[in-house]
């Protein structure tokens, strides 16, 4: 089956919805706030303000809170830029960009409440904001050639256009793992390179000259490709589903032959891909960590009496980003007790070690 018919987050408001349980990616994308602005803040400068009508792309903005919160921010500081610099405020024209069986219309249900935000927050000066999706991979063309001023991308180019090849003998795993065969890792990381690549290509063509692109992806800390924070997690959805092997629930084959079209890269494979392909310069790359549950943490430490509901709340979050391709492929009916299983391989995993995150945030600029 087709990856763009099939990956898109939880749909809706409830429970194991996407829109309920991004508070990480929420955090990730304050986390990266810094970076847009100052990339903002260079292309100013760069072109001695703003255009009339100031166009932003969001590729990958999935549904919930999180798909505005970076064009909210990103439309604040263009405001305080106009502000401090006596410039006129521009129009601002919005491309919400997502595959086809993405949740649009809660985003559309969202719009009201975002204009109103808006214009409290911005006042009678406000610069007119019109919102539109545009359905489809971000691997192919979406836009005309040199139309769009800034590409926003938060937690979307990890995905990957399909499942790497060649890797059947990937074994009861779903992911890059420390049993995997070594040719895995390889494949991975090819992938990772060609869509990665074709991304930019795409991009060059629709971004204008001086225009910038920002990035957030989780990623890796190292570059040894089975590093905790670049595997545990899908490691314990794994050992679930071997669970369930085991209970006589699934066959194994349907194990061996599921692996998810995600990649965490390592910095410096970033930096090879943006230079080999050459239309952009990297204006700053910054990298931080989160926990599995971030607004839960206090300083990096956890009490006993906290685990259960830290595993459910991240058994939670990672239901909402990866239930819809699971049940295709496992069928709906054992969802909740894998995902009971996983919330326990959480809890025994946190009694022994914090779970973390680990994020690049890579800015742009359009040759």
């Amino acid at each position: 089956m087709s990856i763009e018919t099939i990956l898109h987050m939880n749909t809706g408001n409830g429970e194991s919805s996407y829109a309920t349980n991004s508070y990480l990616q929420e955090h990730g994308i304050q986390r990266a706030l810094h970076v847009t602005n100052e990339a903002i803040n260079r292309m100013c400068n760069d072109l001695g303000g703003f255009p009339g009508v100031f166009k932003i792309a969001d590729l990958g903005c999935s549904s919930g809170p999180n798909a505005l919160l970076g064009i909210s921010n990103i439309i604040s500081r263009v405001h305080d830029m106009c502000n401090e610099n006596n410039f006129e405020v521009p129009q601002f024209q919005v491309f919400l960009n997502d595959l086809i069986e993405n949740d649009f219309s809660i985003l559309f249900r969202s719009l009201p409440t975002f204009y109103a935000k808006l214009k409290n927050g911005e006042g009678d000066h406000c610069g007119p904001c019109f919102v539109s999706a545009v359905p489809g991979s971000f691997y192919s063309r979406l836009f005309p050639n040199k139309s769009i001023h800034l590409f926003l991308s938060s937690y979307a180019v990890h995905w990957l256009s399909q499942v790497p090849q060649g890797i059947e003998n990937n074994k009861c795993n779903i992911y890059m793992a420390k049993t995997s065969p070594t040719n895995v890792f390889e494949a991975y990381r090819k992938q990772f390179e060609k869509d990665f690549t074709k991304c930019l290509r795409l991009r060059s063509q629709e971004i204008i000259r001086g225009g910038r692109i920002v990035f957030t992806i989780p990623g890796r800390s190292i570059s040894d490709p089975t590093s905790e924070d670049c595997c545990i997690i899908w490691e314990l959805l794994a050992k679930s589903l071997v669970d369930m092997v085991k209970e006589g629930r699934i066959p194994e084959s349907d194990i061996d032959s599921f692996n998810i079209p995600y990649y965490t890269p390592y910095e410096d494979e970033v930096r090879d891909v943006i230079k080999k392909e050459g239309s952009f310069l990297i204006d700053n790359l910054y990298s931080f960590a989160l926990d599995w549950e971030p607004y839960n943490s206090d300083n990096g430490k956890m009490d006993v009496a906290d685990r259960p509901i830290r595993g459910k709340n991240t058994a939670k979050l990672i239901r909402a980003v990866i239930e819809p391709m699971m049940a295709t492929h496992f069928g709906n009916s054992i969802m909740d007790m894998v995902f009971y299983k996983f919330e326990e391989h959480v809890v025994h995993h946190l009694s022994a070690r914090e779970g973390r995150n680990f994020n690049l945030v890579i800015s742009l600029t359009k040759h």
